[in-house]
């Protein structure tokens, strides 16, 4: 490239950037203009003091049910996905057979056919968060056995030999050589999900969970102070949601930077 088509391209960048800006300022102006500031003022957050204790204990519900049902799901997930490889035609149909129902319905469906339909299937009831857990991580398992497979049919074909060179047992090969390399591989996806599961365990809600929207809906009602209360709990959301990917992030970076200093 020459040195007159960089200028020009810079050139080209910085104009992208004033356009860019002078359009924010212009929208954000716009919004403070239409903004009623009686309605502002009358907005009292010290409700969020009184309350913060039940907050963050929808909070900590919240968080709770979203790590048993990743964690579970990511284990089934991964047995699943070990069982994909295996030469039998049966066990590949019954797992993509699950892998498609728990993927291509709602969320919403499943908590209700899980917690109103199989009881009166089965005859055993289930209470409302063992209902909301059984779903989330049914369909949690049926990303990550893909996530999964996707990470273990990424691995060289060169890691399997060398496994079988070293005379390395069949446990041995996944839990020392394939799986940690798979594990590498998914992590971006995997964090997506939980991320993804993070926010919508919010659905958990319309089972009347003690989860931070229920929670927040309930003291909303109580103290007729919806705004302030939701925007707070969307505050929580958003700092847990991006210190998560933060921090996955800057976990990702460092094992790409320790697989470019040891390749193998």
């Amino acid at each position: 490239m020459t040195e007159s088509a960089i200028i020009a391209k810079r050139k080209k960048i910085d104009t992208q950037k004033i356009v860019g800006t002078v359009i924010v300022i212009l929208l954000f102006a716009f919004i403070l203009y239409n903004v009623k500031w009686s309605f502002v003022r009358t907005l009292d957050f010290s409700v969020i003091y009184q309350y913060w204790r039940l907050l963050l204990k929808g909070l900590s519900m919240t968080v709770l049910v979203t790590l048993v049902s990743v964690i579970t799901g990511l284990l089934s997930g991964i047995v699943l996905a070990i069982l994909s490889q295996l030469p039998f035609r049966i066990i590949k149909i019954l797992i993509a057979v699950h892998v498609e129902i728990w993927r291509s319905t709602p969320l919403l469906v499943q908590i209700f056919w899980i917690h109103f339909a199989l009881p009166q299937i089965t005859g055993i009831p289930t209470p409302a968060l063992v209902s909301g857990i059984i779903a989330m991580t049914l369909q949690s398992s049926a990303y990550l056995t893909e996530i999964t497979r996707s990470g273990i049919e990424s691995i060289p074909e060169g890691q399997w030999e060398a496994a079988k060179v070293l005379n390395l047992s069949t446990r041995t090969t996944w839990l020392r050589v394939i799986l940690p390399q798979a594990l590498k591989l998914m992590l971006p996806a995997l964090c997506n999900t939980v991320l993804s599961f993070f926010k919508g365990s919010t659905i958990l809600s319309v089972l009347a969970i003690s989860e931070l929207v229920t929670v927040s809906n309930n003291i909303a009602s109580f103290t007729f102070r919806p705004i302030e209360i939701i925007t707070f709990s969307g505050l929580l959301f958003f700092i847990i949601g991006y210190g998560f990917s933060y921090l996955s992030s800057r976990l990702e970076k460092r094992l790409s930077q320790s697989s470019l200093r040891d390749p193998t």
